[in-house]
């Protein structure tokens, strides 16, 4: 692959964002998480490294975590949770170098999302063994499985969101809000079709959740009309920000800092539930009635 040369810092940063519509994405990405990732591209940018070689480094960053989880000692935990900000890191860098260098691909797309998942039931499922150690087993594992169902539709609403206000600027290249399968992706490459069948097995139910929230919080009330200033809201896209991946995987990381993973658990279970809850309810009570008014 060709050689390039590199552009500013500081220009590149803004160019490798998905907006420059700040309140779109978590606050953390914004004025943490991107900027280091961005120096990451930065050094990355004239060489051959892809995309996707980003992304595989970013999966095996969140199973070195699980594992690392698995020894139980504080050094260990504290170690882990700086795994996974690291693996968050490259997860956000996979993006920025594709946007640096147009390296658009579905076959990305899926593999990141796919990633995702299993680094997620892996990270889950090692935190779970640990706190049932030191906590009631039943009671450890009920609340290790909430978790994960929690991280997960939460990412999920907010990805909804902030995908959907991106295709209102046109900034979101060949993905969409539903990746429900045409017979345009079953005749084209064959291996981001086999991998979307993979990411629609896991994803296809919670992106027909989000859809069904959505029009839940419409009410009927808020129709095509008012659609850009429905997905473009920021006090709607800030409150959905505190629910992304960087948000979410920085509080593990604080906990782990500290070897407590069951004070993680319990802020996912109770804290980042009942902000998903506070973004419902703003827009279903008062964003939509604003709207139909």
């Amino acid at each position: 692959m060709q050689r390039m040369n590199r552009p500013h810092p500081i220009a590149f940063f803004k160019d490798s964002l998905k907006t420059d519509a700040y309140y779109a994405d978590e606050i953390i990405n914004i004025y943490l998480l991107r900027p280091i990732a961005a120096g990451i591209v930065w050094l990355l940018y004239p060489t051959g490294v892809t995309p996707n070689h980003i992304t595989i480094v970013a999966i095996l960053l969140g199973f070195a975590a699980a594992c690392t989880y698995t020894l139980g000692t504080p050094l260990a935990i504290a170690v882990a949770g700086m795994l996974v900000m690291a693996k968050d890191i490259f997860d956000d860098a996979d993006g920025q170098l594709a946007r640096a260098k147009e390296l658009y691909s579905r076959r990305g797309r899926f593999l990141d999302s796919i990633g995702d998942f299993f680094v997620d039931v892996a990270i889950f499922a090692a935190m779970t063994w640990v706190v049932a150690q030191s906590h009631p087993v039943i009671t450890s594992v009920l609340v290790g499985i909430a978790g994960l169902l929690g991280i997960t539709l939460r990412v999920s609403y907010h990805v909804y969101y902030q995908a959907s206000f991106l295709h209102l600027e046109n900034r979101y290249k060949l993905n969409r809000i539903s990746e429900q399968i045409t017979d345009e992706d079953r005749n084209g490459d064959q291996i981001a079709y086999r991998l979307q069948q993979v990411f629609v097995l896991i994803y296809g139910w919670q992106d027909t959740l989000m859809c069904g929230i959505d029009a839940w919080c419409r009410g009927g009330h808020v129709g095509e009309a008012q659609r850009a200033q429905w997905f473009s809201d920021k006090p709607g896209l800030r409150i959905s920000g505190l629910l992304g991946f960087g948000t979410e995987l920085t509080l593990l990381t604080v906990c782990s800092l500290f070897a407590d993973l069951h004070v993680y658990l319990m802020l996912n279970l109770f804290l980042m539930n009942g902000l998903w809850l506070a973004g419902i309810l703003y827009r279903k009570l008062l964003l939509a009635r604003r709207l139909a008014g």
